[in-house]
């Protein structure tokens, strides 16, 4: 029996397609943090393994666990308490790095002090630091403002419903 050829289906040509490069790798690490001092060491020790495994530059890494470091001193230091939430999140995606300190304490810090902002801006280069010389202590922030501002990053803070979040980002390389 014969099959007229026009009731023969033959296999689709294959097309070309432009291809789509795949969706950037996202890394995420989270960890909580007690109202302890030892914690923060603890953190410190974990994070250097994670941007390591995550193939982050030694330069860069010990920039991020000096920011991370003052960041989690200071919410544990004063937002804190015995019963406060502290949380470290750091958030690797296309070349950029998305530090967070969450805590419980809806004050914002003094570089984002304005009386009516939820989100306090970005500080930007050249920015004040407001250190006072006099003062013994208070220079955590402006140590952090200056990393952050000579690696090319943005430093922020945002209140949350259930506290705030002091945030870095800045490009990895």
């Amino acid at each position: 029996m014969r099959v007229p050829v026009s009731s023969v289906s033959t296999p689709p040509r294959p097309t070309r397609r432009a291809t789509v490069p795949p969706p950037r790798s996202r890394r995420l690490a989270r960890w909580a943090v007690k109202a302890a001092a030892s914690e923060v060491s603890r953190v410190r020790a974990s994070l250097r393994r994670t941007l390591a495994a995550w193939g982050v530059s030694s330069e860069r890494a010990e920039v991020l666990l000096l920011v991370a470091t003052e960041l989690l001193s200071n919410a544990v230091r004063h937002a804190g308490g015995p019963a406060g939430r502290t949380c470290l999140t750091v958030a690797l995606c296309g070349g950029r790095l998305r530090l967070d300190v969450a805590d419980g304490d809806p004050r914002l810090p003094s570089f984002a002090q304005d009386a009516g902002a939820d989100v306090a801006p970005d500080a930007g280069p050249g920015a004040d630091l407001g250190v006072d010389a006099a003062a013994e202590g208070g220079r955590g922030l402006a140590i952090v403002r200056f990393l952050v501002d000579e690696a090319g990053g943005r430093l922020a803070a945002i209140r949350v419903s259930t506290g705030k979040v002091v945030r870095i980002r800045m490009p990895i390389t």
